[in-house]
């Protein structure tokens, strides 16, 4: 309970120091045993800190022949 709690508190944008606070430790070492970032907000970190590293338009996997012939070879 403690972890799901302190992980929605994390998601929802609460500092850190808040949620140490709310489950009674004394450390934020101690806190971050419960509240670690899941793989959503590491990827939103990184697109913060890099904007330039994900293009505004992905492509289309699917229009790429050679791609969607070797994907399907693997399916079989």
């Amino acid at each position: 309970m403690r972890h799901s709690k302190s992980m929605h508190l994390l998601q929802s944008g609460v500092n850190l120091i808040y949620i140490r606070d709310f489950l009674g430790h004394n450390d934020c070492a101690t806190t971050e045993i419960y509240a670690r970032a899941d793989s959503e907000m590491k990827r939103k970190a990184i697109e913060n800190a890099y904007p330039d590293l994900v293009p505004d338009r992905l492509p289309n996997w699917e229009e790429d022949g050679n791609l969607m012939r070797w994907l399907n070879s693997l399916c079989e």
